[in-house]
C-alpha cells in the first residue's frame, strides 16, 4: 500500500511538472496538442502499474518465508 502511495504523490507531481513543460515547449509541437489527454491518461496506468507490481512482487516473495526462520538467518 505504501508503495501505491509513494507512486500517486510521484505520478501526481510528474502531471502536474509535464504539463507546465509541455506549455512551454508548444511551440515546438507539431500536429499534437500540448496537454494530449490520452497522452496522459496512458502514462498514469503505465506508471501506476509498474509501482503496483514493483510493489506486490517482493511483498509476495517475503510473505512465503517463515519469519522464525528469517530471523534465525540474521
Amino acid at each position: 500500500m505504501k508503495t501505491l502511495q509513494l507512486a500517486a504523490v510521484g505520478i501526481i507531481v510528474g502531471v502536474l511538472a509535464s504539463i507546465l513543460v509541455a506549455n512551454m515547449i508548444a511551440s515546438l509541437l507539431f500536429g499534437t496538442a500540448p496537454t494530449d489527454p490520452i497522452t496522459f491518461l496512458a502514462m498514469v496506468v503505465v506508471l501506476a502499474s509498474v509501482a503496483a507490481l514493483a510493489g506486490y512482487i517482493p511483498a509476495r516473495r517475503a510473505s512465503r518465508i517463515n519469519p522464525m526462520v528469517a530471523l534465525r538467518n540474521n
